[in-house]
């Protein structure tokens, strides 16, 4: 499909910038892994974070197969969107099951992991269907996947050590 070549040089830049994140918050995390294991909705929400990146990875690493056509695309992106959206699942029953009252804002706490997830999934449907816009719903997904795992990496990293 020409839509999806077209969008080569994105997913190659996409693939190279999750690839290094999704590393950089590993390593970031190892460094006080011990003290992060301790609070479930801190572990929780880190591997959410990651779910998230490995999503914009394996998004934009499919879309760089040669002659990978669009029905296959974006079926395997609904199945990796729903793979992700698992881990936010258990992130989410981990922020509401924590009662400490610093513990605010659940709900957007929560709701935040599922937009990347959602995006993938929205564009996967799309695509599947036939509609090249289901491209767009990827690079929105991958964006977001990206500001997401920033956020939740740096408040990991912040409450651990409070």
């Amino acid at each position: 499909m020409e839509q999806i070549e077209t969008w080569s040089d994105f997913n190659v830049a996409m693939v190279g910038a999750t690839a290094a994140l999704a590393g950089l918050v590993i390593v970031a995390a190892s460094v006080n892994i011990g003290d992060i294991i301790k609070a479930a909705s801190l572990t929780a929400r880190l591997a959410a974070g990651i779910a998230g990146l490995v999503l914009a990875l394996v998004g934009s690493a499919i879309g760089l197969i040669p002659e990978v056509g669009p029905v296959a695309y974006g079926v395997a992106m609904i199945a990796f969107a729903v793979g992700a959206g698992a881990f936010q699942v258990q992130a989410s029953r981990q922020i509401f099951a924590n009662r400490h009252p610093a513990n605010r804002l659940r709900w957007v706490k929560a709701l935040v992991g599922f937009v990347a997830p959602a995006a993938y999934l929205a564009g996967g449907v799309m695509l599947a269907a036939g509609q090249p816009v289901g491209l767009v719903w990827f690079a929105i997904g991958s964006i977001v996947a990206i500001v997401t795992a920033l956020l939740v990496s740096w408040i990991v990293l912040v409450e651990v050590l409070r």
